[in-house]
């Protein structure tokens, strides 16, 4: 199939990778200058405008930042989207994809969201794990290339809920990082041995996999590397309070943690990966 991926960044790369490598035609954009060699020996093909992307290509898959960024690119100049199929896959609000959804028809094109669970690694080896909102008919007709993507994409319903599903599991990341950086410094400023800690709470029902997946990185303060940065977790937390206000939802504990993640946007965290929350949240451990 043809395919133009619009923002070519963290996540946008490894997907238009993946794509390349199940024989997909990849056209490639972003909004700013970026040298896309390793793909282009790939296969894929750079387009000098947003423009030329969408008229070399069916299906317009998006991996930009937020609902600003799809406007800006996709919408504001008012192509022609007649007989396109556009693919959201950013993290956006419901409210916001609705509203998306509805100018791209107004455009002549036709639309699915289809945000993901996972990060590179996922990308990059088709394991991602892909929520749609749409109709059954473009759930079904965009099916083929989502599986290339992640081997069990689910149709959640009417556009909004795979947003609103979204958004629901990243505030987990926000708050399970959280609470087990409170957790972590408490054993660490307490003298507790941190591996005997580790091995009851992996006994126990508390345990979730991200605890270990972050450790090493909270206990050195690395944060480099990031596949997630606290800047997008940021973006994110405020996108999923936004989403709980509507209906009403409490959102004090969301609020906390978007003043931690802003904090350490403060120390300087913000291309970091999302665990230096932790040292915003924690002292240094205090000598005995």
């Amino acid at each position: 199939m043809n395919i133009s991926v619009f923002g070519i960044g963290l996540m946008g790369a490894p997907i238009a990778a993946r794509l390349l490598q199940q024989g997909h035609r990849t056209t490639l954009y972003n909004r700013t200058s970026r040298a896309f060699a390793e793909l282009q020996s790939q296969g894929a093909i750079v387009a000098a405008t947003a423009q030329a992307a969408i008229e070399s290509s069916e299906f317009l898959l998006l991996t930009l930042s937020d609902a600003a960024a799809i406007h800006d690119t996709l919408i504001h100049s008012k192509p022609n989207l007649k007989h396109k199929t556009i693919i959201q896959m950013g993290t956006i609000a419901p409210q916001e994809s609705q509203e998306i959804a509805q100018s791209i028809q107004d455009l002549g094109g036709e639309y699915v969201e289809a945000p993901v669970l996972g990060s590179i690694p996922e990308a990059k080896t088709g394991k991602l794990l892909i929520f749609v909102g749409g109709s059954q008919d473009l759930f079904d007709r965009t099916l083929p290339i989502l599986q290339d993507l992640g081997e069990t994409p689910r149709h959640m319903g009417e556009i909004g809920t795979a947003a609103a599903t979204k958004l629901a599991l990243n505030q987990l990341i926000g708050s399970l990082t959280s609470a087990f950086s409170i957790s972590l410094a408490l054993v660490q400023n307490s003298n507790v041995e941190l591996d005997t800690f580790m091995d009851i709470l992996r006994q126990s029902a508390l345990y979730a996999p991200t605890f270990d997946k972050k450790l090493q990185r909270m206990v050195d303060h690395n944060y480099s590397s990031p596949n997630f940065p606290t800047k997008h977790l940021l973006k994110d937390m405020r996108l999923s309070r936004t989403a709980a206000q509507v209906h009403g939802i409490d959102t004090q504990l969301i609020e906390a943690i978007i003043k931690i993640t802003e904090r350490s946007i403060q120390q300087g965290q913000g291309e970091s990966d999302y665990s230096a929350i932790y040292s915003a949240i924690a002292p240094a451990p205090q000598s005995p």
